[in-house]
């Protein structure tokens, strides 16, 4: 974090400082900013939140014992560091990682960029932070820290050199992205998507566009609004904003756009063409055409902070896979390829994996999927895994195989399907899935693991790579 003093974090936090030993208000603290107390080093701050299943007060002791320079509490305790109490504890994180963002802005060239869809939000952002880092100095999230702790905490990383900041947002309930949106002050913000993901949660689709919606709504006129003009729900956010909007896509009028797209099992080869007119050849190495849609929102993001057409297609061309577990090639031996993508997914995403794994089959080979629960889809969820096993069977996957009872309906839906008999097979474990998948594979053969993260399948694709590595 920047140097701060105590005063001046207490104002941010809105918050009565109790000063310990010789600590004095003036005292300047620049540590890091941690919520897990093994993560302490001298002069951290941490931050006592509350946790799902415990209290980050009890860790205190830890922190302090680790030399923390300050704490953030909801209550006095009886340590000897110095302590700023406050009525929330993740607000207090949210109000210091805005103080620390605006004065940064304040005192330089910061940009900011929020990320936010229903799919797609990792590798957008992962890809925009390689094309900024050719410019200059650039935070973003590691792996998905995209709420209301995960973004500040982002956020609290930037320093007086910082030139760029890029958030990524997800939301479970309305309100979420607005409350991000107001803490960053994004100067661009981008829309990926619109779709089932966490349906359950927010109740119905209805409720996800209002809640993506939020990323636009707050925005400036001299800001830019970056959205998906392929996705209607998307598109249609332009008329919720007064930002200048940059539309990407690959049909209707675009300013960003890819054409002369070819996927196969070695990522997709397109050409970008960026709004100022110009355009390039790109070989992607992200594996499944899906992922061209996220190239084109991070270029036509990091085109409107001005970066140069070679450094977003550099960019893009030295990017190998989309994020750990993300449609991630393993495998090799005995020419089987295993497509990890268990990380996360939706009706949208798993209908994506399904058509790569497809499109790149080897002629006269099998594509194997196994398939896991699509997690957060509520009332949906029975009709959404009926309609994924449907596909499998349409889109002729060779063999599937569904692991564990929130997946069931997709093995029945293939067998109702009629079309097949014996390739769809069903499973209660994934070390099941493994012995099966292990004792049937053929040279040549393409395997996808697909699944939610709490399903835990993305273990059983590592499982799967190093068998054929």
């Amino acid at each position: 974090m920047i140097a701060l003093s105590l005063t001046e974090i207490t104002e941010a936090v809105n918050g009565a400082l109790h000063l310990a030993g010789p600590a004095e208000a003036a005292d300047q603290i620049n540590g890091s900013v941690q919520t897990d107390s093994r993560l302490i080093e001298p002069g951290s701050i941490f931050v006592a939140k509350p946790g799902a299943v415990t209290d980050g007060h009890l860790f205190a002791p830890v922190a302090a014992e680790r030399g923390a320079a300050l704490l953030i509490v909801a209550r006095t305790l009886d340590l000897p560091v110095t302590q700023i109490v406050v009525a929330d504890a993740v607000a207090a994180l949210g109000a210091l990682a805005a103080a620390v963002v605006a004065r940064v802005r304040a005192a330089g060239t910061l940009k900011v960029v929020a990320v936010t869809g229903s799919n797609g939000k990792t590798t957008t952002k992962n890809l925009l932070r390689s094309m900024l880092e050719r410019v200059g100095p650039t935070v973003a999230p590691r792996g998905s820290f995209n709420n209301q702790v995960g973004a500040p905490m982002t956020m609290l990383e930037v320093t007086a050199e910082t030139r760029f900041l890029v958030i990524e947002m997800g939301a479970s309930s309305e309100g979420a992205i607005a409350h991000l949106v107001r803490l960053a002050r994004p100067d661009v913000g981008i829309v990926l998507s619109v779709g089932l993901a966490h349906a359950g949660e927010f109740g119905d689709l209805d409720a996800t566009v209002r809640a993506k919606s939020e990323m636009v709504t707050d925005l400036l006129e001299t800001d830019v609004a970056v959205l998906n003009a392929d996705d209607p729900r998307v598109a249609q956010m332009a008329a919720l904003t007064p930002a200048r909007i940059v539309r990407f896509g690959e049909y209707g009028q675009v300013d960003v756009r890819a054409s002369a797209l070819h996927g196969s099992r070695t990522g997709t080869t397109f050409t970008l063409h960026l709004a100022g007119g110009q355009s390039a050849p790109v070989v992607f190495r992200v594996l499944g055409e899906h992922h061209v849609m996220n190239a084109l929102a991070a270029a036509a993001a990091a085109e409107v902070l001005g970066v140069s057409l070679p450094d977003i297609v550099a960019a893009l061309e030295a990017t190998t896979r989309a994020e750990r577990w993300r449609m991630e090639v393993l495998g090799g031996k005995d020419d089987v390829t295993v497509i990890n993508d268990a990380y996360n997914a939706s009706p949208d995403s798993m209908s994506a994996a399904l058509k790569t794994l497809a499109q790149i089959g080897t002629p006269g080979k099998r594509t194997i999927a196994v398939l896991g629960e699509m997690a957060e889809l509520g009332e949906l969820a029975g009709e959404e895994h009926d309609r994924i096993g449907l596909l499998a069977v349409r889109l002729n996957i060779s063999q599937v195989i569904v692991v564990g009872r929130g997946a069931r309906r997709m093995h029945i839906s293939t067998i109702n399907e009629g079309s097949w008999d014996g390739e769809s097979a069903y499973v209660d474990t994934p070390d099941e899935a493994f012995e099966l998948v292990r004792s049937s594979v053929n040279p040549g053969d393409t395997v996808l693991v697909k699944s939610s993260n709490s399903a835990g399948l993305r273990f059983l694709g590592d499982r799967l790579g190093d068998l054929f590595s």
